[in-house]
């Protein structure tokens, strides 16, 4: 899994998976916010089953799904809401990372 940092104890990755959220927590993510719709392509794990995995390790998880190609302003808003109320170390994924760096982008903005 790649990740970067966006911010002080706020990261992004792509896509994760049961593996990498037994990695995460070991590495003390606290929080962990996913903005890929379910049902985006083939092999994707469903966020239901994320979640799961995430709880039994302690972790706060978080579905925010966001269409890549009509971000909102009320996404926009809801997704700053959410970093700003989720403990961090923070989390943030979709498909290749890009999706959810310029949430924080536009987020950063308002």
């Amino acid at each position: 899994m790649r990740v970067l940092e966006l911010a002080p104890q706020v990261y992004v990755s792509g896509q994760v998976f049961e593996h990498d959220i037994r990695l995460a927590a070991k590495q003390g993510v606290r929080s962990i916010m996913n903005n890929r719709p379910d049902g985006e392509a083939l092999g994707q794990p469903l966020s239901a089953d994320l979640a799961k995995t995430a709880e039994e390790l302690g972790i706060t998880f978080l579905h925010l799904p966001v269409d890549p190609r009509s971000i909102s302003e009320q996404d926009v808003e809801q997704f700053a809401k959410a970093c700003d109320e989720l403990e961090r170390p923070l989390l943030i994924f979709c498909r290749s990372g890009a999706r959810s760096t310029k949430m924080w982008q536009l987020a950063e903005s308002i």
